[in-house]
């Protein structure tokens, strides 16, 4: 068993930890999505969208999509629980795991591509989407703010996925220069504390 992935990258990185967090080891590949080795036609054989993570099983069945590699793991180490054990944490956590996503991740991820250029080489990028796309992202700190002043995590009572994918979009927004704002002091005592986690270091 092994994981295609980019150690820079936020999305492998959410792996990483939510793996950390389980005490599961694994065997990580390096790939150079830079170079675009993840768009070979042997990459693309394990996931046609040419994405990484990845993760390949012993039989060669591949899973792509961060969601659901770490939905199976859940499955195969259901303790502690990331996911929600209950049908009200399932669904608690899976609504602000889409938000996050959505909101923050997924916006980061387009300020990024649009904005430095990074994939020119395979892209159009297009300026003023992705500092529109910034804005969005700074406005979705401002819901989390609001979130964590009633909760100690953004699911809740306890640490889950949707943190792991927050704080990872979070610490990759700061190449676009999206941080949190000095006056955020819920978001900020909320960072400190995932952040200190020792999965953080995965």
């Amino acid at each position: 068993m092994k994981i295609y992935e980019t150690k820079t990258a936020p999305n492998p990185r959410r792996v990483r930890m939510f793996l950390a967090e389980k005490g599961i080891d694994m065997e990580y590949v390096q790939v150079d999505i830079q170079k675009g080795e993840n768009l070979s036609a042997e990459m693309r054989a394990k996931n046609p969208l040419g994405k990484i993570p990845i993760l390949e099983l012993d039989d060669g069945t591949c899973i792509a999509e961060t969601d659901a590699i770490c939905t199976y793991f859940e499955a195969l180490h259901p303790e502690p629980s990331l996911m929600g054990s209950t049908a009200l944490e399932k669904g608690t956590i899976a609504m602000w795991q889409r938000q996050v996503e959505l909101a923050l991740m997924l916006q980061v991820g387009m300020c990024f591509q649009h904005t430095t250029g990074y994939f020119k080489d395979r892209m159009v990028p297009v300026p003023e989407y992705g500092k529109e796309a910034g804005i969005n992202a700074s406005k979705y700190l401002n819901i989390l703010e609001r979130r964590l002043e009633l909760n100690p995590f953004i699911a809740g009572d306890s640490f889950s996925i949707a943190d792991i994918t927050a704080l990872c979009a979070i610490d990759f927004a700061r190449v676009v220069n999206i941080r949190i704002k000095d006056e955020q002091k819920n978001l900020l005592r909320w960072y400190d504390s995932v952040n200190n986690r020792a999965s953080a270091k995965a």
